[in-house]
């Protein structure tokens, strides 16, 4: 029964996906439909509609494999060695600062769950 469900919530959560790819080259937009169904996942889960209890299962399953799911893009950026070639230090101040923007969102993110989990206690 846990395998089925965990089958279904990254099906639903695989449907936004598509959903957000289907928008984007029928609209013809810019941004990348996997954001648009991010945005609309999102959207879903703030009105209420799921509760984010159906997706724990299927999420935390992806979430365990996602460092497997960076090798491909890490692996690809070596075709493009020529391109990053004499820039050093504008690479390394761009991965300093997109870091320590992780880094703050991250923690008011962190934090605001916890003072919300708090007054709800």
């Amino acid at each position: 029964m846990k395998f089925f469900q965990i089958i279904l919530q990254i099906a639903v959560l695989y449907g936004f996906f598509l959903t957000g790819k289907w928008l984007q080259l029928t609209f013809g937009l810019m941004i990348p439909g996997s954001i648009i169904g991010m945005l609309l996942f999102f959207i879903v889960l703030l009105s209420g509609l799921f509760p984010t209890q159906w997706f724990e299962r299927g999420s935390e399953l992806l979430l365990s494999h996602m460092p497997f799911m960076f090798l491909p893009v890490t692996v690809g950026v070596l075709n493009y060695l020529s391109f990053f070639q004499g820039k050093g230090l504008l690479l390394i101040f761009v991965v300093l600062l997109s870091t320590l923007i992780v880094m703050v969102c991250s923690a008011y993110v962190g934090q605001t769950m916890v003072q919300r989990k708090e007054r709800q206690n």
